[in-house]
């Protein structure tokens, strides 16, 4: 991998396509220098050199700078003994280079190039060939640049697209599973304190978290059946929450031990997504404040009018949780689930005690 984040490789049969091009490029040889060829050895260096190139190109995947330098000396030594010859192998080689490595490595192989091209035809005086071949050096250096630039980006754009998914699926399984474990926490701890004392309140309690545990394994089914890839679930895990199960969200934390005045105000026609982002911030600001202000109460406004869905949770008792401890994970997601809905969120403590959160989401935002 390189610099840039993007790995880039020769298929086998492009490179045999290469190494059959070269030769088929380097036949015109035996009959644009005939003279020449007739000369003793000149037939055989021209065969080695052949060779020497085809055998390059086959490594160029695996020894890139190796192969490409080979390839144009080898070049550099055809226009040497057979002024006739053009470097066109060069030039795709060195195109292929800019693609494989990044640019960083790339531009030492690109004055290579320049010299190795123009520098015979320089030598023999032939002006107008040297600045054609140093265009096409040019030339062939920025196709094979923008060529990895472009698969770098679309890999960042894959990648980018990976983690935004992955944040996505860990904000949906931390609001689905959070709130009932809690719950069941809770009344677990209260049915240990009352059970030698109170029998009867504890079987209570148990049934309660019996009762949260078949519903966060509820959730839990909804929620991979959400993210399978092929989407085929029978649909039996229940619809997605939404403002009118706010009303029993607040029940089951009162029933956890931490009571709670729900208060709804105005009316209008309210996205699902939209509802189903203001359960998930309610939800979680009340497992919150059941963690951090337990015995103490909450209060929950939920007001649509104006285009916008304000949301404000707040506890009388709590102080919210702590991100240097490790917490904190339920704010950055209801923070992220407010942006992904074009709106905003503001959590933190209240001046009169307590902790409070605060959203606003438009009612026409990005949903």
């Amino acid at each position: 991998m390189g610099g840039d984040g993007y790995t880039a490789r020769l298929a086998p049969r492009w490179r045999r396509l290469l190494v059959a091009g070269s030769v088929v490029v380097s036949a015109p040889l035996f009959v644009l220098e005939p003279a020449l060829l007739g000369v003793a050895g000149a037939r055989i260096v021209a065969v080695l050199l052949l060779a020497v190139q085809a055998a390059a190109l086959w490594s160029l995947d695996v020894r890139p700078r190796a192969a490409t330098a080979v390839v144009l000396l080898v070049s550099a030594g055809f226009q040497v003994l057979f002024p006739a010859f053009g470097p066109g192998v060069a030039f795709v080689v060195l195109c292929t280079y800019a693609w494989l490595r990044p640019a960083g490595e790339a531009l030492p192989v690109l004055g290579l190039a320049v010299a190795a091209v123009c520098g015979p035809a320089l030598g023999q005086q032939r002006w107008l060939a040297a600045g054609l071949w140093l265009g096409a050096c040019l030339l062939a250096w920025s196709w094979g640049a923008q060529a990895r630039a472009r698969g770098a980006r679309l890999v960042a754009q894959r990648r980018q697209a990976a983690l935004e998914e992955r944040a996505r699926i860990a904000r949906e399984l931390h609001d689905v599973l959070s709130h009932t474990v809690s719950v069941m926490v809770v009344q677990a701890a209260a049915a240990d304190d009352v059970f030698d004392i109170n029998p009867a309140k504890a079987r209570e309690a148990l049934r309660r978290t019996e009762e949260a545990g078949r519903q966060a394994l509820a959730e839990l089914r909804w929620f991979l059946r959400t993210v399978r890839e092929d989407g085929d679930g029978d649909g039996d895990g229940g619809p997605q929450p939404m403002l009118a199960d706010l009303e029993r969200l607040g029940q089951s934390v009162s029933a956890a031990g931490l009571p709670v005045d729900l208060v709804r105000e105005g009316d209008g026609d309210v996205p699902s997504a939209v509802q189903l982002g203001v359960y998930r911030i309610v939800q979680e600001a009340l497992t919150n404040a059941l963690r951090h202000a337990p015995g103490s109460r909450a209060s929950v406004l939920v007001r649509v009018g104006g285009g916008t869905v304000l949301v404000r949770v707040r506890d009388f008792g709590g102080v919210g949780p702590s991100p240097g401890k490790g917490g904190g994970q339920g704010l950055v997601g209801m923070r992220e689930r407010a942006a992904l809905l074009g709106g905003t969120l503001a959590a933190g403590p209240h001046p009169d005690g307590g902790f409070q959160v605060e959203a606003a989401i438009p009612v026409g935002g990005r949903v």
